[in-house]
C-alpha cells in the first residue's frame, strides 16, 4: 500500500498495531465475564481447574480426605488449587468466588459425615452434593459426574 506526498511521489504507508497479546486479552475476559462476586473464567483459559477447599478447623480426617482429592484430581489430569488455609469458611468462599475457578469443591466435617463433597459451578451457581467415590470422575467441564446424583 502506498500513498503520493505533497510532492507527488509514492510513499510507504507506516501502521503501528498494538495487536491483541495475552495481557488484552486476559483483561477483556475479566471485564466481560465478572459478575458482583468477581471473575467467572471460562473453563478454556481458567487458571485451575477445581477449587478444593478444606474447612479442617483443624480436624485432621477432613485434612487428609482434602489432600488424598487433591492428589487424586491431580494425578488424573485436573488443575486443582487447594485452599487449605486457616481462615474462615466465609472467607474461603468469598475468595473463592472472587478468583472464579470453574468448579469449587468443598470438604468439610459436615459434608463428610453425610458422605458427600460439596460442589459449586461458578458460572452457574448450581451447589450439589457428590458422593465420595465419585469426585475423581467428575467432568472438569461442566462439574457433573458420569452419574445421576440429583
Amino acid at each position: 500500500m502506498t500513498y503520493l506526498d505533497q510532492a507527488g511521489n509514492k510513499q510507504a504507508v507506516v501502521i503501528g498495531s498494538y495487536g491483541i497479546g495475552p495481557g488484552r486479552l486476559l483483561g477483556t475476559i475479566v471485564e466481560t465475564l465478572s459478575d458482583e462476586n468477581g471473575i467467572v473464567w471460562p473453563e478454556e483459559v481458567a487458571p485451575f481447574d477445581i477449587h478444593l477447599v478444606s474447612l479442617d478447623n483443624g480436624k485432621v480426617p477432613v485434612k487428609e480426605t482434602a489432600e488424598r482429592f487433591y492428589a487424586d484430581l491431580t494425578a488424573n489430569g485436573a488443575s486443582v488449587l487447594l485452599d487449605d488455609r486457616d481462615a474462615r469458611a466465609g472467607e474461603k468462599f468469598t475468595d473463592s468466588d472472587l478468583l472464579g475457578i470453574p468448579l469449587r469443591i468443598v470438604v468439610s466435617e459436615k459434608t463428610m459425615n453425610e458422605g458427600v463433597v460439596e460442589l459449586k459451578n461458578r458460572k452457574t451457581g448450581e451447589v450439589r452434593k457428590l458422593p465420595h467415590h465419585q469426585v475423581v470422575d467428575v467432568s472438569l467441564s461442566t462439574g457433573e459426574d458420569s452419574e445421576d446424583t440429583a
